[in-house]
């Protein structure tokens, strides 16, 4: 939540900075949305593209986990245990103790 507050603060600043300097948002604000959410899916192109080349299969569960929180903005299995200060299970370290 407080990272789409500060978001929030930022665009209300470049807003208040734009009005006195009295000049208009480079695009309109419907338009700047849809490129921006344009530019986020476009991102999520690549990994697959980069999986299936490797020859790792693409599941709609990888798509889900990997992908779709970065569209969202939703913490996904490994964001959410780094935002837990977790070391996230990788095969080098999932048989270790701590």
């Amino acid at each position: 939540m407080k990272l789409y507050i500060v978001s929030l603060g930022a665009g209300i600043l470049v807003g208040i900075i734009y009005a006195l300097m009295q000049v208009r948002s480079p695009a309109p604000p419907v338009v700047a949305l849809i490129g921006l959410l344009g530019m986020l899916i476009g991102e999520q192109v690549v990994p697959p593209i980069k999986r299936m080349l490797a020859g790792e299969p693409v599941t709609a569960a990888w798509f889900h986990a990997e992908c779709v929180p970065k569209i969202t903005g939703t913490p996904g299995p490994a964001t959410a245990t780094i935002a837990r200060n977790e070391v996230p299970k990788t095969p080098d370290n999932a048989t270790r103790s701590h």
